[in-house]
């Protein structure tokens, strides 16, 4: 990874907060996507354009994943990539709530080695190159300490906790939720929840930024199975995401059902 990819991502995702803000609260089309993969906006589409720009005139040799372009081929032929959600979270966008957040990073040969989650309406840049640690506004981060699962507080939604998902019954843990994937994984490297599952297929975009973020505060971060989670698949999916610290994440892959 080029020391300074974290901080184009750094400069690119501010550019992105301002581009989006132009949109939010005012005149804003959107229309649902095929096949039930839920809405866009104009807005989405103008950040994804910019990002676009700007990423590849600098890093011409990458490749390109993003929610909002059409997928090619071409990139699994990079050993670099981009993999960006340009909003992450364009309901909330759409109902005039804060959060969403823009999610951008860099995966090197399957592994994501700099990550951007900027929320631009609430003022949160949280970032992580590898082996440089996790930030929030410049400020250091660190996963949360717990160690007993049922005294823990995890982001998920209520599909999560469906019988069919779990050997023996659901944990009992605290279960909050908040709208954007993204921001869920950045606030468990913050240490405000102990951790967060989402299981079922997750889009590449959604969580590149979020892995390396969580890995570098400390957090292990997998997938449903205790993988590690690996991008520029061909199939831009991962089987769900499991990140806390080491106690918990393995309590709660060893509570899920294997089948």
């Amino acid at each position: 990874m080029p020391a300074n990819d974290l901080a184009l991502l750094t400069e690119v995702a501010l550019a992105a907060g301002e581009e989006a803000r132009r949109f939010f609260g005012g005149r804003n089309e959107s229309w649902e996507k095929p096949d039930g993969a839920g809405p866009v906006t104009e807005a989405d589409l103008a950040v994804d354009a910019l990002l676009n720009r700007h990423l590849l005139a600098e890093r011409p040799g990458y490749g390109w994943l993003s929610e909002e372009t059409e997928d090619s081929a071409e990139r699994l032929n990079h050993d670099r990539v981009f993999v960006v959600d340009p909003i992450d979270g364009t309901r909330s966008f759409k109902q005039g709530s804060r959060t969403w957040a823009h999610s951008i990073a860099v995966v090197e040969n399957g592994i994501a080695t700099a990550g951007v989650v900027y929320l631009p309406m609430r003022d949160m840049l949280f970032s992580a190159a590898a082996g440089q640690g996790a930030f929030l506004n410049g400020e250091p981060l660190r996963v949360a300490g717990r160690s007993d699962l049922q005294e823990a507080d995890f982001l998920a939604a209520r599909p999560a906790l469906d019988q069919r998902h779990w050997a023996a019954s659901p944990p009992d843990f605290t279960r909050s939720y908040r709208p954007s994937l993204a921001y869920r994984m950045a606030l468990v490297a913050q240490g405000r929840f102990d951790g967060m599952i989402t299981l079922r297929r997750a889009w590449e975009w959604d969580i590149a930024a979020g892995d390396i973020i969580q890995r570098e505060a400390g957090a292990i971060s997998s997938d449903r199975t205790g993988a590690p989670l690996r991008f520029n698949n061909a199939h831009p999916t991962l089987d769900g995401v499991v990140a806390a610290n080491a106690a918990l994440h393995g309590q709660v892959i060893a509570a899920l059902a294997t089948a």
